[in-house]
């Protein structure tokens, strides 16, 4: 038997609501107005003239909000997990996503990205398994953990970024005595907006083969050579081939821009503001489709421009401290804390870094967002309000 559509099943509550309101450039409200909406209603039609406010504002209205997470408090609660959470199969994984407080509870840290922490105790392993998720781990703190993509052991320590595109097998071991936390980001929301997931456990367990822990994985010995691709390479799959970006190579790129900023010649993007963007070695595309990902260090005393962008971004503090401004909120942030900002929201920061609270004498913050996807649909969009 087949079900009567909306307008003849009066069993079947319509969700469309419309209200007949006055105003200037509405239609005037009269009986046969309202017979119009309820005729909408009964069919499931929404007139544009009722919406056009919320569905075409004069700028982006982000549902998400600027909101802090205070890493001693989430490593404190990650630290806790450890305990009584176990990381094996059926949670998989225990990691501990940002919820932002307008999201109705979801865990996105904003509508397009998805931000963990992270937590392996001494000698646990988690299970493989891949997903068309897009991902990466930063570390902020600690070593003595492997993530294993593909079989290719890879180190991670503080500073490193790890980028792995999706639908690549991996897992992770704590071969250390001591537990370890990173951030995870990935494009978790954005993939489940457009419903285009998926995800497939893989062996519970890695080879002694894989349980290796080499200073360099083969990913890096292939391509971690700056300015020099391999003539081996196969074409350009989807993310960068190479699978950790070592903070001593980062590093001593903001301390040159830097440097020759205050020799006279140029190199940051701000007074004070030396910022790279981690790419693939390929074709010196963003590392991951869906994401981009950036290293900013601003020297003791700099303020940064506030500036809009469309499209949203999650920053972790890596070292020093100063004060952060996203729209109307202002905070005072340290090694660790976690932000975000969301589309078109102004942000600005000022460094108080000082040798006391910052390896570099400076506040550097690493930064991760969705504008991959707004400049592939020509969506991006970018303003400095000063």
């Amino acid at each position: 038997m087949t079900t009567p559509p909306v307008s003849q099943n009066p069993a079947t509550v319509s969700p469309v609501r419309l209200q007949a309101l006055p105003g200037e450039g509405r239609p005037q409200v009269t009986p046969a107005l309202e017979e119009l909406y309820r005729g909408f209603e009964q069919e499931l039609l929404v007139p544009l003239w009722t919406e056009i406010g919320d569905l075409m504002p004069a700028h982006p209205r982000s549902r998400a909000v600027p909101h802090l997470w205070r890493w001693e408090r989430l490593r404190e609660l990650a630290a806790r997990a450890g305990d009584l959470v176990p990381v094996g199969r059926g949670g998989e994984r225990r990691a501990i996503a940002l919820a932002n407080p307008s999201l109705g509870g979801r865990p996105y840290a904003t509508p397009t990205l998805w931000a963990a922490i992270q937590y392996l105790m001494p000698g646990e392993d988690a299970p493989e398994h891949r997903h068309t998720q897009h991902a990466f781990r930063f570390v902020v703190e600690g070593s003595g953990v492997w993530t294993v993509v593909g079989g290719d052991p890879v180190p991670m320590n503080r500073g490193d970024f790890l980028p792995q595109a999706g639908w690549n097998w991996h897992a992770h071991h704590n071969a250390s005595s001591e537990p370890m936390a990173w951030i995870d980001g990935l494009d978790i929301p954005f993939q489940y907006a457009t419903e285009a997931q998926f995800f497939e456990f893989g062996r519970d367990g890695i080879s002694d083969a894989e349980r290796i822990t080499p200073e360099r994985s083969r990913s890096e010995r292939l391509w971690a050579h700056p300015g020099l691709r391999p003539l081996s390479a196969a074409p350009a799959a989807p993310g960068s081939p190479l699978l950790s970006y070592k903070w001593e190579y980062t590093n001593a790129a903001l301390a040159d821009q830097l440097l020759l900023e205050k020799e006279g010649f140029g190199g940051t993007v701000g007074p004070g503001h030396a910022a790279v963007r981690y790419s693939s070695p390929h074709d010196g595309s963003d590392v991951l489709p869906t994401v981009r990902a950036e290293f900013h260090r601003i020297a003791r005393g700099a303020e940064t421009v506030p500036v809009r962008e469309t499209g949203s971004s999650v920053y972790q503090v890596f070292d020093g401290s100063g004060v952060v401004t996203v729209g109307d909120r202002s905070w005072t942030v340290a090694r660790g804390d976690l932000f975000a900002v969301p589309s078109w929201e102004p942000f600005s920061a000022r460094s108080e870094a000082g040798r006391t609270d910052s390896d570099e004498g400076a506040l550097d913050l690493f930064r991760f967002s969705d504008a991959p996807v707004f400049e592939a649909l020509g969506l991006n969009r970018t303003q400095k309000d000063a």
